[in-house]
């Protein structure tokens, strides 16, 4: 499977002078990453908690604390470096795009097979990628496939399975988070004083990077993946679309940046306001749709107000490289997505 990916940044790092002024290193992780990673662990030791007595697909608190948890996870999805992508942990919490459906094979294959690496957390770390995290626990919950009537040892099983994903997702969410409070966020927040960053440059240039990257996905993958074409529009590829969450992450995801952008552009009021005015369109936009899972992409109607939110989330793109880039002595960069 392919992957996006951030695969390449290419930069000019200006004279760092205008960078301390502009960018708020220690806001940024103080007020939004340390934050969204520790309500992560909280949500998921929550959910895996909840699964512990609320194991039947359909039960309305195992449902809730699925979204909560799911919710946690959309505003911090943008910040892959770090704890996060140490040993593959973003991937584990959250397999997709999913291409050639390993997913349902994966699990189909554990639940034909009642396989006992269910039967514990540390075990379960073990097993493919594609039956692990929020993805997984979507295709369990929610897909009738894995969630309607079985047969009482198959029922029992799947009680099994749910409980060993939800363990394996709070136990990953907890080492992420563990390493952010550990001294990783140090790191970024006094750069200099350590070999991962050895300017404020170089840390900024890992927020923008990070903001970039994650606004591309959100065009190209949560966005574009249900668009497909215009003759051939693919709404059964919309992220999350079983639980009936595609357009929320998209929102999420876009207030998640739009909070990280203000501190990135705290000594810059000018830049500052012409982007938040720009997340401000994009948010009303995404708002206005009144279309959860993008079924409307299969009309010309449908496919055309998606694509004004997609043109706008590109607008915003476009004014962090060209506005706030310079401002941050970043002369020129890119992230390229490497995705189906």
């Amino acid at each position: 499977m392919k992957h996006w990916l951030a695969r390449a940044v290419f930069c000019l790092a200006l004279p760092g002078a205008a960078l301390a002024d502009v960018a708020d290193l220690g806001g940024a992780v103080d007020g939004h990453i340390l934050p969204g990673f520790r309500a992560l662990s909280q949500s998921t030791e929550a959910l895996a908690r909840t699964a512990q007595d609320h194991c039947a697909p359909e039960d309305a608190a195992l449902r809730q604390a699925y979204g909560q948890a799911f919710d946690d996870w959309i505003k911090v999805s943008h910040l892959r470096f770090g704890p996060s992508e140490e040993e593959g942990r973003a991937f584990a919490l959250a397999y997709w795009p999913d291409p050639r459906s390993k997913t349902p094979k994966a699990l189909g294959q554990l639940m034909a097979e009642a396989d006992p690496v269910a039967e514990s957390a540390a075990r379960y770390a073990d097993v493919s990628i594609a039956a692990r995290g929020f993805y997984a626990l979507e295709y369990l919950l929610y897909d009738p496939e894995f969630s309607g009537d079985l047969p009482a040892p198959q029922a029992g099983y799947r009680c099994q399975l749910i409980q060993a994903v939800t363990a394996d997702m709070a136990a990953t969410a907890a080492v992420i988070w563990q390493g952010w409070d550990g001294d990783y966020a140090a790191r970024l927040r006094a750069p200099g004083e350590n070999d991962t960053y050895r300017t404020a440059a170089e840390a900024a240039q890992q927020l923008f990077t990070a903001l970039s990257g994650g606004l591309e996905f959100t065009s190209a993958m949560r966005l574009g993946r249900p668009m497909g074409t215009f003759d051939r529009p693919r709404p059964q590829r919309a992220e999350a679309r079983r639980s009936g969450r595609s357009l929320r992450h998209v929102v999420l995801s876009l207030e998640a940046m739009r909070e990280l952008t203000g501190y990135l552009a705290a000594g810059a009021p000018d830049v500052a306001q012409g982007l938040d005015a720009a997340f401000a369109k994009a948010l009303a936009e995404a708002e206005a749709l009144n279309d959860p899972v993008f079924a409307g992409v299969a009309t010309p109607q449908g496919r055309l107000h998606v694509e004004v939110l997609q043109q706008a989330v590109e607008e915003i793109r476009h004014s962090l490289a060209e506005e706030l880039g310079p401002r941050l002595g970043i002369a020129a960069g890119f992230n390229a997505l490497d995705g189906d």
